[in-house]
This record gives structure tokens, sequence and C-alpha cells, in this order.
């Protein structure tokens, strides 16, 4: 099976767990084919097929529920109960008992394809080498969370001076297509409605975002709340890729809910799993962050150390791998994950050519 076949397996596959919303598959395919690092973003489903393929040396490793689809570009910032600002990975959408190789190698990946194309400027040798100490330390100690609580002490653990929030959030969300409150599926309503405070008037709109889950709904609640905006998205959950590589047919094997609850962490209490779908708050400081929206002032070593160390914080939500995973560590050649992430870089890059050439 190449890339454009296992495009329209997934996609079709997608159709079945889900009312998938074509014109944003459109949109995605024209991003996959434009950008190298949009399309390996894009194509989780096809590093499934791939990675234990090109990477059987590390399908041994200890299973843990990782997030799966990793990258540079799947961690955010969110507030916990006491209203403090935390960092960490915030997407479980392909969460799956899977080896703990298989989170660092996606992750390296992703620092492989950004070195090449200079949107990070850290040797990929020091990058793999920093996630890999940030990692071992995690488990070391237990796991860490980041909870940045506003203090430059805090953010300098990140390497960087600041979080700046996206600039005209609400303006931009309220310009999102509005949908009657009526059209939007009843489950969806009524979970949206218990994440909102009781009996408050709202309007719809619908969201595009991410760029993996392109295709699969989304619809935020917006009002204006004492004072100011709130809003809560409601998100269709899917199985992971994973199931689908499994020939599954993706009935209930959802692991977003059990990853989410059991890493390291000081919770998002907005964020949780109500029937199909998944409901989070929005605001300026509840977003993932990408590389490009970071000050350009920042030490990238730290910051693929905090990287490391967060998924650290994800896989001990299997504490009893811990050991195991760090007597596996131990026993692999100290180049395993510099050597891994270069290969799937490459099998990455061939297949968008490919998939380009075939658009």
């Amino acid at each position: 099976m190449g890339i454009c076949e296992a495009t329209k397996s997934y996609e079709s596959w997608l159709r079945h767990c889900t009312e998938a919303v074509e014109s944003e598959l459109t949109w995605k395919h024209g991003q996959m084919r434009s950008d190298l690092f949009m399309f390996f973003r894009g194509t989780y489903y096809r590093w499934t097929q791939l990675w234990p393929e090109i990477c059987k040396d590390l399908l041994d490793a200890p299973k843990v529920l990782g997030a799966g689809d990793l990258h540079v570009g799947s961690f955010g910032t969110w507030r916990d109960a006491e209203g403090r600002l935390c960092w960490g990975v915030d997407d479980f959408d392909d969460s799956y008992p899977l080896p703990f190789t298989n989170d660092l190698v996606r992750l390296a990946t992703s620092v492989k394809l950004l070195t090449d194309s200079s949107d990070l400027h850290i040797k990929y040798r020091q990058g793999c080498a920093a996630i890999l100490d940030g990692y071992e330390e995690a488990l070391r100690e237990g796991g860490c969370p980041f909870v940045l609580a506003e203090h430059d002490v805090e953010l300098e653990q990140l390497g960087i001076e600041a979080i700046k929030p996206p600039p005209d959030f609400w303006e931009n969300l309220l310009r999102d297509p509005e949908v009657n409150v009526h059209k939007v599926p009843p489950d969806a309503r009524k979970a949206l409605e218990k994440a909102l405070p009781p009996r408050v008037a709202y309007k719809v709109v619908r969201r595009k975002a991410g760029m993996g889950s392109l295709g699969q709904r989304r619809f935020v609640a917006i009002t204006m709340h004492e004072g100011g905006y709130i809003g809560r998205e409601a998100k269709a959950t899917v199985p992971s890729a994973s199931v689908w590589k499994e020939g599954k047919r993706g009935r209930g094997e959802r692991y977003y809910e059990s990853a989410i609850a059991s890493a390291v962490r000081s919770h998002d209490p907005f964020q949780r799993v109500i029937g199909d779908w998944l409901i989070r708050r929005l605001s300026p400081d509840s977003n993932p962050i990408e590389i490009d929206d970071l000050p350009k002032k920042r030490d990238e070593r730290k910051l693929l150390y905090a990287m490391g160390k967060e998924v650290g914080n994800v896989h001990l939500g299997e504490p009893r791998q811990r050991k195991r995973i760090l007597q596996d560590l131990r026993r692999r050649p100290k180049n395993w994950l510099r050597c891994a992430g270069k290969q799937m870089a490459r099998i990455t890059e061939k297949e968008w050519r490919q998939y380009k050439k075939a658009g």
C-alpha cells in the first residue's frame, strides 16, 4: 500500500467512525502537498504502517499508553483548577498502547524535519540528546508537571521568556461560520451545555483547526459571561489511527481520556470526553503553541529537554513500566534515537514527493 492508497483507505475508515467534513479533507490534502512538515503532521495513519517496518529493532521496547501522534507542535498551555498556567502535551487523539520508543522517535523525526528546514536552529544531534536527557530525568524523578504560573523562573524551564496569547483570539473565533444551535447534533449540544454556566445564551460556530484531526467536526459555543467571553469546543472523537492500522472498524476504542487522566500533570478541569465528543475550554491561554509562535529568542535545547521530560510525564501513566523503560534505554546504543528519527524523516520526505507528484 502506497501513500495515496493509505490516505484513501484511512479517510474511508474515518467516514465509518464519524461524519466527516469533506471540505476540510480537501483543504488538508492541499496543505499536505504544499509543505513537508504539514504532510508529516497530517499523515499519522501512514506512520502507523511505516514505523514498525523501518524501526523493527524498537518494537520490543516496553509498551505504554503514549500520545501516538507526537511532534513539536503537540504541546500547549491550559489553566488548571487553581487557575495556574500549565504546559505540556495537549493532543491525545491518537493515544494507543505502543512501545515507548514510538513517541520519542516521532518527536525526533519532527525535530529532524524542522532542523533541515531551518525552523529550528539547534543541531539535530543535540536536539535528540536533549529529548532523551529530559525523558530519562522525568522517569528517574517519577515525573514533574510543568506549572508555569506566569513566573519567569518557570518559563525559563522551556527556554523562553514569554508565552504570548494569540492576538485577536475572540474576534477571529467569532468570525468563524455560525451554526444554528438546533442544527448542532443533540449529543454535542448537551455536552457543550454541561460545560457552560447554567442557562446561558450562546452562539455556535464551526472551527477549523489542527492538521491531523482535520475532517472531524468541531463546534464552539461562545457566550459573554460576567464581563468577558468564554468558549467551549466539542470535537468529534475517533479512535487512534493505530486502530485503522490493525484493521479494526473503530467502535469505541478510544484512549484519549485514559491517557490524559493518567499523565503526571496538573489537569485542565474542563477537558473531558462526553459521549462521542471531546470537550475543552477555549481561550487565548488554552491553546497549542506552534514553533512559529514562540519568541525568536529561545533556548532550543531547553525547550526540547522540556518536551522530552513531558513525554516522560505522559509515559509515567504506566508507572510499573518505569524501571523496564530505564533498563531498555541503558541497553540501546547511544545514537538509537538519532538514527531512527533520521530514517523516518528520510522516508517521510520520499512519501511526500510521491504524494505531491500524484496530486
